[in-house]
């Protein structure tokens, strides 16, 4: 098993040649340093205080009520926030995540908000994000990219090459139940967290401006926040060449309303909710 050090996979955003490339594609994550400006944290920073403020009606609470801190999430909020729609179309990040996929075409999936305040015991669980998604395909990229200073002990981890397969059961972070493909369809995860001598983990300690990205099939969990800061962090899902619409029977997180009508199966994903933002 390969074992990382502290360095493995973190690169600057002005240095992303083929050993970043080839970096993704064998680990499924990778650390980009100085990947936004000081203005683009600002924005963010902006846009996050308007989406607490008035949140959507996609906005929940993933911690317990007896929980002292809170974990906030939202999603798809772009066409809203001018804050969220100028870093993701002025920023580097199209232009990342073009470099890494070596995709002709760079799509905006959605974004997706997730704050936990100080405190904050609640973890996010191991998970795979595409099976909670309507989309096929293995040209994917999610961008995490914080506000606030994460330390190591909060940051966002992952298993490296869980991005090749297979498909593990996704479940509701809360209760833990399969409401999305039927129990038994797919593997259980394995007990990472419990065993994690035994599985190749990566993660980073972060400052704003810094982000990490990842294969929307890689395994990833983060732990709980401290006492003394808050843990902002935007996170953006760009499609590349070969994803294509994959409509479920049940409702995806996030749910596109009323896109099965409008768009077929095995359909790129063409449609105004998800804007090209680069293309070669």
């Amino acid at each position: 098993m390969t074992t990382f050090t502290a360095t493995d996979g973190d690169f600057q955003a002005s240095d992303l040649g083929e050993a970043a490339q080839v970096f993704f594609r064998e680990h499924g994550a990778l650390c980009i340093r100085n990947a936004l400006t000081d203005g683009q944290i600002e924005q963010l920073k902006a846009g996050i205080e308007q989406n607490l403020s008035h949140p959507s009606p996609r906005a929940k609470v993933a911690s317990d009520a007896d929980d002292p801190g809170w974990f906030f999430e939202d999603f798809c909020n772009w066409q809203d926030n001018e804050h969220y729609r100028r870093v993701i179309h002025d920023s580097a990040l199209a232009a990342i995540a073009q470099r890494l996929l070596g995709s002709k075409q760079v799509r905006l999936y959605h974004d997706h908000l997730l704050v936990k305040e100080p405190n904050t015991r609640q973890r996010t669980p191991w998970h795979q994000d595409q099976p909670y998604y309507n989309i096929s395909g293995s040209d994917t990229i999610s961008f995490w990219i914080p506000v606030d200073p994460v330390a190591q002990a909060s940051t966002l981890e992952f298993v490296a090459g869980s991005h090749q397969g297979p498909w593990l059961m996704p479940r509701s972070f809360m209760d833990n139940q399969a409401k999305w493909f039927a129990e038994g369809s797919l593997a259980d995860l394995p007990k990472i967290e419990e065993h994690r001598e035994d599985f190749p983990i990566l993660g980073w300690a972060l400052q704003p401006g810094d982000l990490v990205c990842f294969n929307m099939l890689t395994l990833h969990a983060s732990a709980g926040v401290g006492g003394e800061h808050r843990r902002r962090a935007f996170s953006v899902r760009m499609l590349g060449d070969d994803v294509r619409h994959a409509p479920r029977r049940w409702v995806t997180s996030p749910d596109f309303p009323g896109l099965r009508d409008r768009l077929p199966e095995g359909a790129i994903m063409d449609d105004l909710l998800f804007p090209v933002l680069l293309q070669k």
